[in-house]
């Protein structure tokens, strides 16, 4: 397969460091110590000092961020190795509560140093109500509690990395079995559903302890730092400046009167062409022109060359982005057993290349999630070069928004997947409808997580009635669970985000309506359209989230109005496939 390759590739290497050795290793917590010892006493007598100071307290970061990152990624790829595990979890334990404490001394030194007033306003500005932030809300009674959480977090991607079934004979991941829902087979498809309902029924217990004892941990650091309940302190923990709670419920009720309803419409289309008196859960993947499953690549491979080639058609540096983590070896694609679930980019600070890793099996699932995953990797190539590392770590909302945005305006060059017409509309109808369903489900995680806990001393009984009822108000009227009405209250633990990194969600459906902006943006005039796209995502941190979104061309907005002007663009782009 030839890539579209029109310059020559240019690995990069990290920088030279100018604090840190060139051989220093993270090791153990007492070769590190010394260097967070010397931020702190070290006398500064000028501007240029600090700034100075802020840079090598960076470069610190970002070695000890990118060692992290590495140790997550290794113990993800393999959740079975022992010593992958251990050594996470050794970073989890030994280095970071250790951390806690000095970091936020050196907080305390940057605010009380008597020439950050003499720092460029415009420049640290963001940066700056980060660290006021953080140490309004740092407690050290926290730090246990936290490296205890932590822990516990690991936990679920154990339980569920080692979840599997066996279909015709063929043990597999869920991830390879949920492929079946898209057989045109009705039976094949209603024993694969059951079959991955049943494998994570058998842990429902275990993961309802699980969460019990994260939302008393959490709950316990929020009380800590003064706050009623961890919802608010998790606004206040990520940095959710731009928005309130209010928001976000007033978000949820414009979904439910403005996208629910039209994807209730789309559901009785899919009844009458699969031409079913009723529908069942397992009848939501098949394409419902009873077409086989589209298969857009064999092999983890051949989606990562494909997608580099998207990437190039698209732009030559979006190519040379995923073509140089190609060749890095920075990437993990394909499912297999002992593999964490679900899919991430994770940036590495120092040298600035990320790693994606997936659980690919053959879908366009999978090949949106790559499309997804590229996005966020295109954003950490961007950012790579600014001057603090802090800058180059924007909240969700942009980060998501890099994502979201790369899945929309590669659509003009998806017939690399799809050489075949017919499929490629199959492809891009599915997708766009998948994006308006992106919008009920975060409102259902969302919401739910705002009631845990603002609940904290809910029974599971509760949990599970509360989550039937949020459950129903957004997906899917149409569907009926006769029968299997014993799995209903535990869908959200299939949700890693609810165990892992709580709130990180309503952030898609805030990205997801940028990203249809920046699309039609990008539909109306590709180039102005795709230089708008890097140069808000080149921005990193350093301004606002509202203000990046400008520089994107579009508004930080999720008004009624706002989501109906957006979603009749899509409606529109649909009516013409």
């Amino acid at each position: 397969m030839t890539i579209q390759q029109t310059t020559n590739l240019i690995i990069p290497e990290r920088l030279p460091r100018t604090y840190l050795s060139e051989e220093f290793r993270v090791e153990q917590w007492e070769t590190i110590r010394p260097y967070f010892e010397e931020l702190k006493t070290r006398q500064i007598e000028s501007v240029e000092e600090l700034e100075k100071w802020m840079r090598d307290r960076s470069e610190l970061e970002s070695v000890l961020s990118e060692d992290l990152g590495w140790r997550y990624i290794r113990m993800t790829c393999d959740t079975q190795n022992e010593e992958t595990t251990k050594a996470f979890q050794y970073f989890i334990s030994e280095i970071e509560p250790n951390i806690a404490p000095l970091d936020h001394e050196l907080n305390l030194k940057l605010m009380h140093s008597p020439y950050v007033n003499g720092l460029d306003k415009e420049k640290y500005k963001i940066y700056l109500r980060g660290v006021e932030r953080a140490l309004e809300i740092f407690r050290e009674v926290n730090i246990p509690l936290q490296t205890e959480i932590s822990t516990k977090q690991q936990q679920y991607a154990a339980i569920t990395g080692a979840m599997t079934v066996t279909l015709d004979g063929q043990e597999m991941t869920l991830q390879r079995a949920a492929d079946r829902l898209k057989r045109t087979d009705r039976a094949v498809r209603e024993e694969a559903w059951v079959a991955v309902q049943e494998r994570r029924f058998q842990e429902r217990e275990k993961l309802d302890s699980l969460f019990d004892e994260l939302l008393k941990l959490r709950h316990q650091v929020a009380t800590n730092a003064d706050f009623e309940n961890f919802r608010d302190y998790m606004f206040a923990a990520m940095g959710r400046f731009d928005y309130t709670p209010q928001d976000c419920f007033d978000f949820h009720t414009s979904i439910e009167e403005t996208i629910v309803p039209l994807l209730t419409k789309v559901d009785e289309e899919r009844k009458q062409l699969l031409g079913l008196e009723e529908l069942r859960p397992w009848d939501l993947d098949v394409d419902p022109s009873g077409k086989k499953p589209l298969e857009p690549f064999k092999s983890g491979d051949e989606l990562l060359e494909k997608t580099v080639q998207v990437f190039y058609k698209l732009d030559t540096y979006l190519g040379d982005c995923l073509a140089t983590m190609r060749e890095m070896g920075h990437l993990d694609l394909e499912s297999r057993k002992g593999k964490a679930p679900g899919g991430y980019n994770y940036p590495l600070d120092e040298i600035g290349v990320p790693f994606i890793f997936m659980n690919a099996t053959s879908s366009l699932r999978d090949v949106i999630t790559m499309l997804h995953e590229g996005g966020h990797a295109v954003h950490s190539f961007l950012t790579r070069d600014l001057w603090l590392n802090s800058f180059k770590h924007p909240p969700s909302e942009v980060a998501e928004l890099a994502s979201m945005s790369m899945e929309l305006i590669s659509m003009d060059y998806w017939d690399t997947f799809f050489e075949d017409e017919d499929e490629l509309r199959r492809a891009k109808k599915t997708h766009l409808e998948s994006v308006l369903e992106t919008f009920p489900w975060v409102a259902t995680v969302d919401k739910f997580q705002h009631w845990v806990y603002e609940h904290p001393e809910q029974t599971q009984e509760q949990r599970h009635q509360e989550w039937l009822s949020i459950f129903g108000t957004f997906n899917h009227k149409l569907v009926n669970w006769q029968g299997l009405e014993k799995y209903k209250p535990y869908l959200w633990q299939k949700q890693l985000h609810i165990y892992e990194v709580p709130f990180y969600y309503i952030e898609y459906a805030m990205a997801q309506l940028g990203a249809i902006a920046v699309w039609k943006n990008y539909k109306e005039n590709p180039s102005e359209g795709l230089a708008a796209y890097k140069r808000a995502l080149s921005l990193g941190y350093t301004v606002s989230i509202g203000e990046v979104y400008e520089a994107a061309g579009i508004k930080f907005d999720f008004s009624t109005e706002y989501i109906k002007s957006l979603v009749d663009f899509v409606r529109g782009e649909m009516a013409q496939l």
